[in-house]
């Protein structure tokens, strides 16, 4: 099916209005749980689409477009909807925030035992997770965004004093978020010859060099991102092993949450008490990728336009992007180590910290890699080599691919996903663990971003192609019935051999097709790839319009023709319309181009036939 992110996205805004208000309420927990993970990602479904595109904004009701409203008329008309959405933005600042005035992360019911028949602590549901610190970060900024807008809109004094009081709440939440992020990144040496040396070096490892001599290109990599930890790196940095021993190797990124022996960072913002952390001091894959998501939203453009962020959380900010832009190069190192094979393409990925092995892995690294691209502008070469990885992995996850019975993918995939042991959690109750199903939409994501990047049309085409049968996949797994209908998740719809997945709603997946569908918003939003072939041949036909035009001018005219007069004029705009777009859009040119001369020849050869006549 062809992508079509308007459409999709008020097909889905529909269906959380329908699902997830009661005369305007917005029920919390009533489909798919409740939790600070979850609740945002509820609201993220509204407040995302609503910051990042203009024609879904609902701060200024004057301005609110048609389809909008009627997809949302389930909350309220265009003066009701951004009401309403305050007051369900106030009950998740006031549902996570302590009684100490401590925002709180829990993530609740995402988290379980790794045995079955034990039960969690609550203070293990109650712990704090980098999902939760940065999809409160983009909530947050969503949020603070929407209310300096519509607070011009207010007549009402008491909902200028929640509103008020709303800015104040999500600037506090925010801060304690970016706080909690710099306290979950680490840095992590370990010695060559341990069981992570062995498994990070036998990963990059692609040209079957010795052991020494991969030892020492990685060290001789990772010099310059050792220089700028000890220059740079200041605030509340978790480092586990000897910096200065370059013998060691390293690896960088966020845990599963606060991490061991983080130390306590000084902000001037009341953020409340920073907890004790637990998780283990060293990255996890899935968690990183979620974090630079996450960052990513504080230095974008929306946000240093509207002036989101106060004096202290642009100092945290800033020391969060040292931190993204370190983690980026990193693993884009690690993944296009050498000069033949890059590490990425030998999938699937091994994790140097519980061993694990598994494709969506190597999308992770994959995304990280798709971000750095992006950053320091991609070569054509490293493009086309990341899109024969994406579309590996597809048909290696049964996306693009049919199922065979009895395989084993689509549970260690997509439902329940990849299960992540929680390393240090068990301190407080028994072992846990994180599952992650999301491997669709991330892969759908990742596909849209390297294709916004692409600037060659067979490239393009290629992960457009892939996109679209990713979107088939995806749209598939809407829940047809009862709660929850056409919103996510429903694997049964596109495997049906797993008979043990039932339907339910996960705000989860709901939120992750929502992000999907902004890239692809964005993405559709640019102009179009400017081919220098078409280019040189617009121009060529131009030259030519331009002097057939020219010398038709020259021809002597009958009084009261108006026919010939209305053709020339049309002709002359038309030109004037293709030089204008020659650059943007060459194919567009070309065409009307096309026309013109068409047109000219017309009239030429109407010429010759009355000189005949005559």
């Amino acid at each position: 099916m062809r992508i079509r992110p308007r459409q999709q996205l008020l097909e889905i805004w529909q269906a959380i209005a329908r699902h997830s208000f009661s005369d305007g309420v917005l029920d919390w927990g009533k489909l798919g749980g409740s939790s600070s993970v979850s609740d945002a990602e509820q609201l993220l479904c509204l407040m995302y689409p609503a910051s990042e595109l203009p024609p879904f904004r609902l701060d200024a009701p004057d301005e609110t477009a048609e389809d909008v409203l009627a997809a949302l008329k389930g909350i309220g008309d265009n003066v009701e909807i951004p009401t309403r959405l305050i007051s369900a933005l106030a009950g998740f600042m006031d549902m996570h925030t302590s009684d100490t005035a401590t925002p709180t992360f829990s993530a609740g019911h995402y988290l379980f035992p790794v045995d079955p028949d034990e039960e969690l602590t609550p203070e293990q549901r109650a712990l704090g997770v980098v999902d939760s610190y940065s999809m409160s970060i983009s909530l947050a900024l969503s949020t603070l965004g929407f209310l300096k807008i519509f607070k011009r809109e207010i007549r009402r004094d008491d909902l200028r004093d929640t509103a008020d009081a709303l800015y104040e709440a999500t600037s506090v939440r925010l801060t304690a978020a970016m706080v909690s992020l710099l306290r979950s990144f680490t840095v992590n040496l370990f010695d060559a010859d341990s069981p992570r040396g062995h498994t990070l070096c036998r990963t990059v490892n692609q040209s079957n060099m010795s052991n020494r001599l991969v030892v020492q290109e990685l060290q001789r990599e990772l010099r310059p991102l050792r220089a700028s930890i000890k220059e740079y790196f200041t605030l509340g940095l978790n480092i586990v092993g000897d910096l200065d021993n370059n013998n060691l190797l390293m690896e960088c990124g966020w845990s599963w949450g606060i991490v061991q022996d983080a130390p306590q960072v000084d902000t001037t913002d009341p953020v409340g008490t920073q907890p004790k952390g637990v998780a283990i001091p060293a990255p996890y894959l899935y968690f990183t990728v979620v974090a630079l998501d996450g960052i990513a939203d504080l230095f974008s453009e929306r946000t240093l336009i509207l002036g989101l962020l106060n004096e202290e959380q642009q100092r945290l900010a800033q020391a969060l992007r040292l931190r993204w832009e370190l983690t980026q190069q990193y693993w884009s190192m690690i993944a296009r180590f050498g000069d033949e094979k890059w590490p990425l393409e030998d999938i699937p990925w091994r994790t140097t910290g519980q061993q694990q092995e598994s494709e969506y892995f190597s999308l992770l690294v994959a995304s990280i890699l798709v971000q750095d691209l992006d950053r320091r502008r991609a070569t054509d070469d490293d493009l086309t080599r990341t899109v024969a990885v994406m579309e590996e992995l597809a048909v290696r996850a049964k996306i693009t691919r049919r199922m065979t019975s009895d395989d084993p993918t689509v549970s260690l995939l997509h439902n329940p996903g990849v299960r992540l042991p929680l390393t240090g959690g068990e301190s407080l109750g028994p072992a846990m663990q994180w599952s992650v199903p999301d491997f669709s939409t991330q892969l759908l994501k990742r596909t849209l971003q390297l294709c916004s990047m692409s600037r060659r049309s067979e490239s393009h085409d290629r992960l457009l192609g892939l996109a679209e049968q990713v979107m088939d996949h995806l749209w598939l797994r809407r829940i047809s019935s009862g709660p929850g209908i056409r919103l996510w998740d429903n694997i049964s719809a596109v495997f049906p051999d797993l008979e043990t997945a039932k339907a339910h709603l996960s705000w989860n997946m709901t939120e992750r097709v929502v992000e999907c569908m902004v890239v692809a918003a964005n993405l559709f939003g640019q102009p179009p790839i400017r081919s220098p072939q078409l280019t040189e041949l617009a121009t060529s036909l131009l030259s030519e319009a331009g002097h057939i035009f020219d010398r038709e001018m020259m021809e002597p005219s009958s009084a009261g023709n108006n026919s010939l007069d209305s053709s020339l004029r049309i002709a002359e705009m038309k030109m004037a319309r293709a030089r204008q777009i020659l650059d943007d859009r060459p194919g567009t040119s070309f065409a009307l181009t096309m026309q013109v001369l068409t047109s000219l020849d017309e009239l030429v050869v109407a010429r010759r036939a009355a000189t005949k006549r005559a």
